[in-house]
């Protein structure tokens, strides 16, 4: 979000809260500081707040609505990411059991240089990517894969077609590392940050506009308004950056793959 990078580092709770004081005390400082205003909108003799009602619900309706499509585009862009990720894995499981039908040293070869790669992606490259750095520390073991497969020369028909294989998988494990390399740096443009911001300040501010006799009434009515718009933005901020913070795409997928057949 912006460059507020460091909100990521927080936990979960702690940055919900951040994100629901924030606009509770906007809602909370603004409505004593425009409640004279507010009062002079309306007449001595009618009150004014069927119509306050009526704009403040033709503001949340279209704020909602576009709310609620961010929302969706950052689930979405959370979830292409998380599948990116398990395809690479896929690809690399596929890669390493196809491996052991190569003749020695061959074999031995490709399983110990898709090993490596597997753990400088585990160890190394999700660390950076989870401060926004695309890593390319797995560039050298990937172009070692691909020397041991281009090396090769098939022998017997069998051969012929495992190399073949083994070729178009490889070619897609590097199609598969440059789209979630890609995705290192996805995330809501600014543009839209600034209209989710501004489209929670003016959906707050309407509701100083109404005319109530209790203000404590008031100050409850705004502080929950207020409250749940924080929360709301703190979901589409949690998931968008889908690689960063507590809520992101994480290497479970290609663990369990190292743990089941390389360990």
């Amino acid at each position: 979000m912006f460059t507020l990078y460091w909100v990521y580092d927080l936990p979960n709770w702690l940055f919900a809260l951040l994100c629901i004081v924030a606009f509770v005390l906007f809602g909370l400082i603004g409505l004593p500081l425009t409640r004279k205003i507010a009062k002079r909108a309306h007449s001595e003799d009618h009150s004014h707040n069927d119509i306050v009602g009526y704009f403040l619900g033709a503001v949340t309706v279209f704020y909602g609505i576009t709310l609620g499509l961010v929302a969706v585009g950052t689930w979405t862009n959370y979830s292409a990411v998380q599948d990116r990720v398990d395809h690479e894995a896929q690809i690399i499981a596929s890669l390493y059991r196809d491996s052991r039908g190569y003749p020695e040293p061959v074999s031995s070869k490709l399983m110990a240089d898709l090993r490596a790669y597997t753990r400088e992606i585990i160890d190394k490259s999700w660390p950076l990517q989870r401060k926004g750095i695309s890593p390319g520390g797995a560039d050298e073991i990937l172009s070692s894969v691909q020397e041991d497969i281009l090396n090769f020369e098939p022998k017997s028909l069998g051969q012929q077609v495992l190399h073949a294989e083994v070729f178009r998988q490889f070619n897609q494990l590097v199609e598969a590392r440059r789209s979630r390399l890609e995705s290192t740096d996805m995330s809501l443009p600014p543009s839209l940050w600034w209209l989710v911001i501004f489209g929670a300040i003016i959906s707050i501010s309407v509701t100083f506009f109404f005319d109530m006799r209790s203000m404590i009434m008031h100050r409850w009515m705004t502080g929950l308004m207020s409250g749940l718009l924080g929360l709301l933005i703190f979901l589409i901020a949690a998931l968008d950056n889908p690689f960063r913070g507590n809520v992101s795409v994480g290497p479970e997928s290609l663990e369990r793959v190292y743990q089941a057949l390389m360990k």
